[in-house]
């Protein structure tokens, strides 16, 4: 019995360090309500250690962590109370019955549903083919994914080591991307609607999509838009480095296929 008791004060104890440990990594930037979503993954043993933070934005923060069984995770939080995040969605929202609903002003409520889109897009996406990180679960403004890297570093950016690799790797890598993008609109039906090199990931030897919150389905009003965007964002930053074989033209009128296809 006093085992028993010694026991159950010492996990009590290790569960307090813990939490302590979780507010003082994110306390400082984070409200009481993101607190609230981080604790709620954390009693489920979805977050069980956040390590710090790997990568930061006008509209986010990713910390590397650690789930129950000691898996490396990637925890995306949304900064809840920024004016440039509420402007730079703006454009992404509209026209998504998806957010239709939500009253104006009600912010949290707004990046609240953000987080699940970008959840929501991740299964799709994977579930499609595409390379991005595995979704694990979300609650609120808190995201938890594959954390691609090693060791709490993450992997590179496409932009970061791109001078660095041989040409054939660089068309492989680009042959790869398009590939991916093709299943993402014509498998998903989603278009990316903000790829570059920024958003773009090498891990083990492979490109991996990344960011895709802002993803749009292919019956958006700015679905046309967004995919010029991104086909011509992927062919002026691989055009500095390969000769492209691939035809704007053409590979812009295959993928716009499939958005006919899906207006029908």
């Amino acid at each position: 019995m006093v085992k028993a008791r010694r026991l159950k004060r010492r996990r009590e104890e290790e569960r307090r360090r813990k939490d302590r440990d979780l507010i003082k990594t994110v306390e400082e930037v984070f409200d009481s309500f993101t607190l609230s979503h981080v604790f709620r993954l954390e009693k489920k043993g979805i977050i069980w250690e956040l390590k710090g933070v790997v990568s930061s934005g006008k509209e986010a923060r990713v910390y590397w962590g650690k789930d129950k069984r000691g898996n490396d995770i990637a925890v995306k939080i949304y900064l809840s109370a920024t004016a440039e995040f509420r402007k730079s969605i703006k454009k992404y929202i509209l026209g998504d019955p998806r957010f239709e609903s939500i009253p104006r002003g009600n912010f949290r409520k707004l990046i609240y549903e953000w987080t699940r889109k970008e959840y929501r897009n991740l299964k799709k996406m994977k579930k499609s083919g595409v390379r991005v990180p595995e979704p694990y679960s979300f609650s609120g403004n808190v995201l938890v994914m594959e954390f691609l890297g090693e060791s709490g570093y993450r992997a590179p950016l496409i932009v970061e080591v791109i001078e660095e690799l041989p040409i054939e790797e660089i068309q492989g890598y680009f042959d790869d991307i398009i590939e991916n993008y093709k299943r993402m609109v014509c498998g998903a039906g989603l278009i990316h609607a903000d790829l570059s090199e920024y958003n773009i990931m090498v891990w083990q030897d492979k490109p991996w999509i990344i960011d895709v919150s802002q993803a749009v389905a292919l019956g958006h009003p700015n679905a046309q838009e967004f995919l010029e965007r991104d086909i011509v964002n992927l062919l002026r930053f691989f055009g500095k480095f390969i000769d492209i074989t691939y035809s704007e033209n053409d590979l812009l009128e295959e993928l716009s296929r499939c958005l006919i296809e899906m207006e029908g």
